[in-house]
Parts: C-alpha cells; structure tokens; sequence
C-alpha cells in the first residue's frame, strides 16, 4: 500500500517560518494601503516645488527674488518666501530639467524619512529584544503613511532635510560633545525660520558650546548669502520675514498652530496680536521647560519633540507638512507603553493609556486634517464644535502631548555613529 501524505507541521509561535511568513503579511498589508493615502495628495502635483524653480528662474533672470509671486485658488497671492541661504542651494537645480528635479527631490526624502526613522526606533529596538529589520521596516512604512510625509513628498517639500540635521545634531552630536554639535541646526534655521527654536532649546538645556555653534553657523550661512545677493537678502530680513500675508491665508485649516486658530476663530477677520503673543510666550516657556527637563533626564528624543511642538505651536504660518514632530513622540509614546511595569494595577493602567495615547496619535497623523477634507475657500470660522475639533487636530493634539508626553530617565550610550543608541 503507498504510504499516506504526511501533514505539514503546525505552524507554532516557535515557527521560525511561521514568523517570517506573518511578517511579510503585515509589511505587504501596509504598503498595499499607501497608494489609497497618496491617492488625493497627487492633486498637489509637487506644487511647492514648482514655485521654487519657476522662482529660480526668474532670479536668474535678474529680478528681484522676493517679487516673484503666482496666484492660487485657495491662498490668493503666493509667493517664494525662504531665506535667501536656501534660494542659494535651490538654485542649482533650476539648471536641471524639471522632471529631474522632482525625482531627485522624492529619492532624498525617502532615503531622508528611512534615515531618520532608523535612528528614531533602533534604541527602542535594542531595548526592548525586538525584531530589528521586520520592526524598522513597519516603522518606515508607518512614517510614509502620516499626512506631514505625504504633504512633503506630495508637494516638494524640504522637510526632511531640515528634520536629517536636526536629529542628527540632537541625538548625537550633542550629546555625545561632538565639536561640531550645532551645525546642523545651524544650517537647519539658516535654510529655513521654523527650526530656530532648536537654538533656544540648545539654551534653555544650558549646552552653551553647541547653542553658539548653531547661532555662528546660522549667522555665517546668513551672512554668504548676503555676499551673494545683498539686495535681495536686506529686503528679506528687514521686510518680507514680518509679512505672513505672502504664505498664504492664517486661518487656512492647513495652518495648524495657534495663530491659525485664533484666525479661524475670529475669521474673516484676523486675530489680535497681542492676545496671540502672550498665549505663544506661554506655550513655548512651558514647552520649552518641559523640554529641558527631558533632556536632562537624559531623553534627548523627548526633549527635541517637544521643542518640535512649540515650534509648531508658536510660529504664526504652520502647514501640515512641518509637523513632522508626532512621529518622535508616537516613539516615545510606545517605548514607555512597553517599559511600563504591567505586575502592579498602576503600571498596567498606565501602559494601557500610553499605548491608547499612541495609537490615537497615530491615526489622527495618518488620517490628518487636509488629505481627506475639502475645506474650499471661504473663510474658516464655524460654531460647529466638531467641526472645530476636526479643523485644530494637530493644534489640539501638541497642546495635549506638550502636557503629557513623558520623559525618560535615560543613561545616553555614546556611540560612535548615528546607528547607535543616541538617547
């Protein structure tokens, strides 16, 4: 008699095989859902982008930089509206066909968000026994999914350049005492305003070398571009970096910081300054307090994100895709879930909180507040509570994690590249 078909194994927990298989499930689960999340924001058709070149152009050309200006059916007039240190590092690429440009851009924010999201989870990993390669992988997968990654890719952004030098002057250089610590978020304020409030996070933590060495690197890139192009960068600084009208409408739903909701309270009209300037000088000594703290505590991670989140709390002009700063805190957020003692009823109570804070962090990012709503163009004031909600998420959510993201006491591992353990 032939003998009976032999029945596979059972796949068990203990299954090597087994493991690998629902892994690969999961990692192809997520990235099947990422072109329904792209989908609406291809409209975007790397609109920013466009502007930064057509404006290269026309400074090649000889006019002045800062008249460039396009229309636009949601913000009216729309203008090129960065230091002058980046139009010097844009300008390049304005010698490039477009295609190019737009191609080069999307390959280095990729490589950018799997950098960075490697140096986010990988002492989070290490920690904790996880699987690195499946646990980095889902982690980039979740990192592309969130609205601020997808507004950045969608639109040309350079965010994640400015997020490269933060976090590696942040998680390494500084605390490791590197000479050079500062640089980049030098170079980071000079390219852009947003991350000057890192130098005062750099002082309010009282690292006195690095928080020099950012201002002089600043300073100097600053200072060649005005050597470059005088005119255009006295006009800058002494003129167009006070006019928010040229970015847009505050009160916008796209602009989630706290002079945006204080225009969407009062729109059409626009807010009062001075209740704006006081609620801001609040929210960023309280911010940047707890922020100190983290640090030193040695949670480097918590301190720069919420430093992160004043900066988008208090800048009048805070689009969707400078909030890159949820990202670190769902890291933080998760790696004290599971540090959390779950033998006694207070560390269970409080594991499940942080890991309900987590997740509800997590799909208010993915789900975000432009990619899926059409908020039109008239002004956004509403006395629908909801609606309200719905249209600050991202202002609420930073007053709620500045409030409640907790630091770690860490004992930093001082490695000798950004792969190690940085905080």
């Amino acid at each position: 008699m032939p003998a009976e078909p032999v029945a596979p194994p059972a796949v068990t927990e203990d299954d090597p095989g087994g493991r690998t298989a629902r892994r690969l499930v999961a990692v192809v689960a997520l990235a099947a859902v990422l072109p329904a999340l792209y989908l609406p924001g291809l409209v975007h058709d790397f609109f920013d982008l466009k502007i930064y070149m057509r404006a290269m152009d026309w400074w090649s050309a000889g006019h002045p930089l800062y008249d460039y200006v396009q229309p636009d059916r949601v913000q009216g007039a729309l203008y090129f509206t960065y230091p002058p240190f980046a139009a010097l590092l844009l300008r390049p690429f304005a010698l490039l066909p477009l295609g190019a440009t737009i191609a080069i851009f999307t390959v280095l924010t990729v490589v950018g968000v799997v950098v960075t999201t490697r140096w986010l989870v990988l002492p989070v990993i290490r920690r904790h026994g996880l699987p690195p390669l499946f646990s980095v992988t889902v982690a980039v997968l979740l990192v592309l999914a969130v609205e601020s990654t997808r507004e950045t890719l969608t639109f040309g952004q350079i965010n994640m350049l400015l997020v490269v030098l933060i976090l590696g002057d942040l998680l390494y250089a500084v605390p490791q005492g590197r000479r050079w610590a500062g640089v980049g978020v030098g170079l980071a304020a000079a390219l852009k305003l947003f991350p000057g409030i890192f130098v005062l996070y750099l002082l309010a933590t009282r690292r006195w070398r690095a928080a020099v060495v950012a201002a002089v690197t600043a300073a100097l890139a600053t200072l060649l571009a005005a050597a470059v192009a005088p005119g255009d960068s006295w006009r800058f600084w002494t003129h167009e970096l006070w006019a928010t009208d040229r970015v847009g409408r505050t009160d916008y739903t796209g602009n989630q910081s706290l002079f945006g909701l204080l225009s969407r309270i009062t729109a059409p009209d626009k807010p009062s300054q001075l209740p704006w300037l006081l609620l801001a000088l609040l929210v960023a000594g309280y911010g940047l307090w707890r922020a100190a703290r983290a640090a030193r505590a040695g949670d480097a991670l918590a301190g720069l994100t919420l430093t992160g989140l004043v900066g988008g709390l208090v800048s009048p002009i805070t689009w969707t895709h400078h909030l890159y700063w949820f990202i670190p805190a769902v890291v933080v957020l998760l790696d004290a879930a599971l540090d959390a003692d779950r033998t006694t009823v207070e560390g269970a109570r409080r594991r499940r909180w942080l890991l309900v804070l987590a997740v509800g962090t997590g799909f208010v990012i993915v789900y975000g507040v432009v990619t899926f709503q059409d908020w039109g163009v008239a002004p956004a004031r509403t006395d629908n509570p909801a609606e309200f909600i719905v249209r600050n998420a991202y202002v609420l959510l930073s007053l709620l994690l500045l409030a409640v993201l907790p630091a770690r006491h860490r004992v930093p591992e001082r490695s000798a590249a950004p792969a190690g353990n940085g905080h």
